[in-house]
C-alpha cells in the first residue's frame, strides 16, 4: 500500500474554490470521489492528521496512489459532477446502494402501437409508463385483474398478439370482456390508446372522475331500462372500488411525496422508500448499502437522493427524510432542475406524515434484520467468518462456540449482565444466561465483567469436577467413558437431555468493551487457573478487537464476514442485557411503590402482583376485587386501594431509559424461564 505522504499535493497548489476530487490507485482506477465547498480545506484534512482519521478513511488513503480535482462554479455543479463520476467510475470506497431484492413494477408500454399492460422487473426503458414498485407481484396482478373490467387494455405478449391477429380470433380475455381485442380490430388503435391512457390516469390517482362517469352512465342505463348494462356498470364500479381498497389512503388526496427512512449499524444501512401519490401508498422499495466510508445519516440521505433521482424522470414535489442532507439548498435546486419544478426536501415534525415516516423507519429496521439473517444463515458464509476470526486472533482452532458478555445499568442502579452463546456461527438461545451484579456499586463495567466471568467459570469448574467435561460443541466420548455409569454423575441431565447449565467451555470469550474490560476478563480466568480459553473485546466506536496485553487492537476488514459475526454476537448480548435490565428496573419501581402500603409484606405483595399481573391493574381494581386475593380481607383491601389511589400521582411502572433495544423476543422468554439461581449465574 502507498504512503499518503508520497502523493500529497504541494502546499498552495490546491484551490480554495468548490470542486470535486478523485483518489486513484497505482493502476489509475478511481477508488473514491468526493465534493467540497473548499477543496484546499477538504483535501488538507486527509493529510494533516493521518492517525486521527477513521480506519476506513486510512485504508482508502493507503489504497490510493494519487489525487486530482476539478474546480466548478457552484455547489449544484459540484453535486452534478460528483454524481456523474460516481456513476461512471463506480469507486469502491463510495457508498453504493443495491436492492435488497428485485421489486416488480406495473408497466404500460405507451411506446407501442397497441399499448400493453404488464408486470415487470429489471431496468426501465423510455416510452414506458411505470407504477410502483410493489412488494409482491401477486398484489399487482389482483389490481390489474380488477381494472381490466373497466379498462380492457391488451396484456398479451407480442407473439400471442401476432398469432391471434393471423388467426383472426381473439384470445380468452377477448371473449370474457377483459381485453378490447385490438388484434382482431374490435377497437381502433386510437380507441385502444385512449383506454391505456385512462388506465394510466386511474393508476396515477385520478380516480374520482372515472367512478363518477360510470355512476352517471349506470343511472342513465337504468332510466332507459337497460338493466343488463346498468348491472355491468355497477360491477365495474365495484371492481374499481376493490382496486382502490388495495391502495391505502394515508394522506390528503393532493399529497405526492417520497418518504425515505434508514436503519443502520457501523457497517451497513438499509433504506426503505414509500411512494405516496394522490395520498395513497402506490409502492415500496428497499436498498441495502455497505458503509465503505465513515458517513453520517445526513451523508447517506445526500448520497441516496443523488443516486436515486440523479437521472430519474419521476422526482416528486416533496421528499421527506429523517434528517436534512448537508447541502440541502443545492440538492433541492438540483432535484428541481431534474423535475422541471420546485422540489422540497424536509423533515416532518408532527402529524400524519411524521407517523408514516416512523412506519417507513420500522420497515427499514426489519429489512436490515432480514438482510443480516439471510447473510448469517448461509453455511459457507459462517465457515468463512469463523476462519477469519481464527486467523485474525491467532487461535489454534476455529471458535465453534463463542460466548459474549455485556453489562447494562442506569447510572449504577440495577446492574445486570448477559451471556449469549453462538455455536457454529448461529445463536444458541437455550444457552443464554443472565446475571444480577451484587458486588459492584456504581457504574463500573470493569469490575462487573470480572465478577460475571468469575461466577460463570467457577460454576463451569465445579460442574466439570462433579459431572465431567464436555467439549466446545458436544460431549467428548472418551471423557464420558471415564465417568461413572451413574446418571447423576453424567454431564448430560437425564431428565431434560440437555447439558447441565454451564457444562460447555467456549473456544472464545468476547466482552463488550476495550482493553480494560478484556484485562478484567483475562484476570478472572487466570485467578481460576484457566489459560486455554481465548478472550477478546470489541469496542463500539471503531469496531476494534482488543486482545489481552496487546497495546494495539486487531482491525478486521470492514466488509469481512468475521467482523459481521462479531458485531452480531455483540449486538445480541447488548439486546439481551438491556431487556433484563428493563425488567429489573420495572420490577424494582413497582415493588418500591408497594413498599409504601402499610401492613403489606413481601408475601402479600407477590400475591397481589401475581393475581393482577401488573401494578396498573392493581390500581384499577376495587377493594372487593382486591379482597379476592387469598390472605387479604376486605378491610386490608380497602387500605391498599386507598394507599395506591393516594400515591397514583407519582405512579408508573418503570421508565424507558435512554437505551435502545428490541422488544422482548422468544429468546427473552426462553431465558426468563431459568430459575433464580441460574439468573444469578451461581448456586443459590
Amino acid at each position: 500500500m502507498a504512503d499518503p505522504a508520497t502523493y500529497r499535493p504541494a502546499p498552495g497548489s490546491i484551490p480554495d474554490s468548490p470542486g470535486v476530487y478523485r483518489f486513484r490507485d497505482e493502476h489509475g482506477r478511481v477508488v473514491y470521489v468526493g465534493k467540497a465547498k473548499n477543496l484546499r480545506s477538504r483535501l488538507g484534512s486527509y493529510f494533516a492528521d493521518f492517525a486521527g482519521l477513521h480506519p476506513r478513511t486510512q485504508t482508502m488513503l493507503r489504497t490510493a496512489a494519487g489525487v486530482d480535482w476539478t474546480v466548478v462554479g457552484t455547489e449544484v455543479e459540484a453535486l452534478q459532477l460528483e454524481y456523474s463520476w460516481i456513476k461512471e467510475f463506480d469507486p469502491r470506497f463510495n457508498v453504493r446502494y443495491r436492492d435488497d431484492k428485485s421489486y416488480p413494477y406495473l408497466a404500460v408500454t405507451l411506446d407501442e402501437d397497441y399499448p400493453r399492460v404488464m408486470v415487470m422487473r429489471g431496468a426501465k426503458r423510455k416510452g414506458v409508463r411505470y407504477f410502483g414498485p410493489y412488494s409482491h407481484a401477486w398484489a399487482i396482478r389482483e389490481t390489474v385483474d380488477q381494472l381490466l373490467r373497466v379498462f380492457p387494455v391488451r396484456t398479451c405478449r407480442p407473439g400471442v398478439f401476432k398469432r391471434q391477429r393471423q388467426l383472426d380470433r381473439p384470445c380468452l380475455l377477448g371473449y370474457i370482456g377483459k381485453c378490447s381485442a385490438p388484434c382482431v380490430g374490435r377497437v381502433t388503435p386510437e380507441e385502444h390508446r385512449l383506454l391505456a391512457e385512462d388506465f394510466c390516469d386511474f393508476m396515477a390517482g385520478n380516480t374520482g372522475r372515472f367512478i363518477k362517469r360510470i355512476e352517471r352512465d349506470m343511472r342513465e342505463a337504468a332510466a332507459s331500462q337497460e338493466y343488463e348494462r346498468a348491472a355491468r356498470l355497477r360491477d365495474d364500479i365495484r371492481a374499481l372500488e376493490r382496486a382502490l381498497e388495495k391502495q391505502t389512503v394515508v394522506l390528503p388526496d393532493s399529497t405526492d411525496c417520497d418518504m425515505i427512512a434508514f436503519a443502520e449499524d457501523e457497517l451497513e444501512a438499509a433504506v426503505q422508500v414509500f411512494y405516496v401519490r394522490g395520498g395513497r401508498i402506490r409502492g415500496q422499495r428497499g436498498w441495502v448499502v455497505d458503509k465503505v466510508e465513515a458517513v453520517t445519516t445526513a451523508d447517506l440521505v445526500e448520497h441516496f437522493l443523488l443516486q436515486t433521482y440523479g437521472d430519474s424522470e419521476s422526482v416528486p414535489r416533496e421528499v421527506l427524510v429523517p434528517t436534512l442532507p448537508p447541502e440541502e439548498e443545492a440538492l433541492a435546486e438540483l432535484l428541481a432542475e431534474q423535475r422541471g419544478g420546485p422540489v422540497r426536501v424536509r423533515v416532518p415534525q408532527r402529524g400524519d406524515k411524521k407517523a408514516l415516516l416512523e412506519t417507513v423507519a420500522r420497515n427499514a429496521m426489519e429489512a436490515l434484520k432480514q438482510h443480516k439473517t439471510r447473510r448469517a444463515s448461509d453455511l459457507t458464509t459462517r465457515s468463512r467468518a469463523l476462519s477469519e476470526l481464527q486467523e485474525a486472533l491467532e487461535l489454534p482452532e476455529a471458535p465453534l462456540r463463542i460466548e459474549c458478555y455485556d453489562v447494562s445499568n442506569l447510572q449504577g442502579s440495577n446492574v445486570v449482565a448477559s451471556m449469549v452463546v453462538f455455536e457454529d456461527g448461529l445463536a444458541r438461545k437455550s444457552e443464554y444466561r443472565r446475571f444480577s451484579i451484587k458486588a459492584v456499586e456504581g457504574q463500573d463495567d470493569v469490575r462487573s465483567i470480572h465478577e460475571v466471568i468469575s461466577r460463570r467459570f467457577r460454576r463451569y469448574l465445579a460442574e466439570s469436577e462433579k459431572f465431567g467435561e464436555l467439549d466446545a460443541i458436544g460431549d467428548d466420548p472418551e471423557q464420558r467413558a471415564r465417568q461413572p455409569d451413574d446418571a447423576a454423575h453424567q454431564p448430560i441431565d437425564p431428565e431434560t437431555g440437555r447439558p447441565r447449565k454451564f457444562a460447555y467451555p467456549p473456544n472464545l470469550v468476547i466482552v463488550d468493551g476495550g482493553a480494560p474490560q478484556v484485562a478484567a476478563a483475562r484476570r478472572a480466568l487466570a485467578e481460576l487457573g484457566i489459560d486455554d480459553i481465548a478472550v477478546c473485546g470489541i469496542a463500539k466506536r471503531l469496531e476494534e478487537l482488543w486482545l489481552p496485553a496487546d497495546p494495539d487492537p486487531v482491525i478486521l476488514p470492514r466488509n469481512s464476514e468475521g467482523m459481521f459475526l462479531v458485531q452480531r454476537v455483540r449486538d445480541e448480548a447488548h439486546r439481551f442485557a438491556i431487556t433484563f435490565h428493563r425488567q429489573r428496573r420495572s420490577k424494582a419501581m413497582t415493588m418500591s411503590e408497594l413498599d409504601d402500603v402499610p401492613g403489606l409484606g413481601p408475601a402479600r405483595r407477590s400475591a397481589l402482583l401475581k393475581h393482577f399481573g401488573s401494578l396498573k391493574r392493581l390500581k384499577e381494581a376495587t377493594p372487593e376485587q382486591i379482597a379476592e386475593v387469598p390472605g387479604i380481607g376486605l378491610r386490608g383491601a380497602t387500605q391498599i386501594a386507598a394507599a395506591l389511589h393516594g400515591g397514583a400521582a407519582g405512579g408508573g411502572t418503570g421508565g424507558t431509559g435512554d437505551d435502545s433495544a428490541a422488544d422482548h423476543s422468544a429468546a427473552d422468554h426462553s431465558a426468563a424461564d431459568h430459575s433464580a439461581a441460574e439468573t444469578r449465574g451461581e448456586p443459590s
